[in-house]
């Protein structure tokens, strides 16, 4: 099982050693030391019929910002293998990139025969209200990467357990190499995401925190440009910045592998050609990018893990009958970088193989 740090109230998964538990002691063995899929599988299975009729089939809502990005996709899959896997019903309510879309979405369903929900919202505090009227019908809902309100409020707005990578720390490793690489001087380029997305504004602390140790290195237009985690205006607003340079630029950071990988062709044949360029997901796209050399390094958000265990402490929730009081408020997972030195680039694409669906 994974060894972890574990406070009073979250957890910070690191890695992984086989283990075996009880059913009543599952979830509260992966709160105190963090397990992975792989080990909280073998403990559903150990405690539930594994015949068709001998376990309770659930059904669960799940929402996400948007399918149309290959991270997001992924997590679905994962979702979905889990959820077929563990006797889970999963039904997908797609964001669109759009957060009052998604807000209808999810207030046309409250009142659905749900066991449990879980959403990764297009911007923090868009679905507070279904989720509170979610939370007055008993049902758990768990929030996936960003935060569907503000932290403190988590519980308070009907919110279980946030299960999230540490966005901050993923940006500062991939800005780290990035700074390394250029030497720590000389211009770059930052593109973000959803300026109300919880993640994304910690992705932006994150760049930050690592620049501001950098004098010799200026932002390109003064800070982060946000592009809405959409291709086509991350590559607008790329291209914009290349012309307005009369100088090569040194490096750029994205805050995803999708928007990197739709603006590294304008470098070819330019004054900027030689840029590294590091992201954030490191998911199949990104880890291609990287081997190709499209991308410096990328840093892991693990959206296998994410819906996956959001998808399996979802249903030890309701089949275990556990209260919230024994489930943490909140779980960090790993987020390793991967660059072609970095040792597991190959590791990684294994993992994140929509066929095993494990980071």
């Amino acid at each position: 099982m994974p060894v972890g740090d574990i406070g009073r109230d979250h957890l910070t998964v690191r890695c992984a050693r086989p283990v075996q538990t009880t059913r009543r002691g599952l979830l509260k063995a992966a709160s105190g030391a963090g397990l992975g899929l792989g080990a909280l599988l073998v403990g559903c299975t150990a405690s539930q019929s594994t015949g068709e009729g001998g376990r309770q089939r659930l059904r669960a809502a799940f929402s996400s910002a948007g399918l149309q990005g290959t991270w997001n996709k992924l997590g679905y899959d994962a979702a979905m293998l889990w959820g077929d896997l563990l006797g889970v019903e999963v039904v997908w309510f797609d964001g669109e990139f759009d957060g009052q879309k998604q807000r209808e979405k999810i207030e046309l369903i409250v009142d659905d025969d749900w066991d449990f929900c879980a959403f990764q919202a297009h911007q923090t505090g868009i679905l507070e209200e279904p989720v509170k009227r979610l939370k007055a019908r008993g049902i758990p809902v768990i929030s996936m990467d960003t935060l569907l309100v503000e932290r403190p409020r988590l519980r308070e707005a009907g919110v279980w357990i946030e299960i999230a990578p540490d966005h901050a720390a993923m940006a500062e490793a991939s800005t780290r190499y990035l700074m390394e690489k250029i030497g720590g001087k000389g211009k770059v380029i930052h593109i973000g995401g959803e300026s109300g997305h919880s993640g994304a504004q910690d992705r932006e602390r994150g760049f930050n925190n690592i620049v501001g140790k950098y004098p010799e290195v200026k932002v390109v237009g003064g800070g982060v440009r946000w592009c809405n985690w959409k291709t086509e205006i991350a590559r607008n607003t790329f291209d914009t910045l290349l012309q307005e340079s009369d100088e090569p630029i040194a490096g750029a950071f994205f805050h995803n592998d999708d928007m990197a990988l739709a603006c590294t062709p304008a470098l070819a044949g330019s004054r900027h050609e030689k840029m590294v360029v590091t992201a954030v997901d490191g998911q199949k796209a990104g880890l291609t990018g990287v081997r190709d050399g499209l991308l410096a390094a990328t840093s892991v958000n693990p959206t296998c893990m994410i819906h996956g265990y959001s998808l399996i402490v979802g249903q030890f929730i309701v089949r275990n009958k556990e209260k919230i009081d024994e489930v943490p408020k909140q779980i960090i997972l790993p987020s390793p970088l991967v660059s072609k030195e970095s040792g597991n680039l190959d590791a990684m694409f294994f993992l994140s193989d929509p066929r095993h669906c494990l980071v």
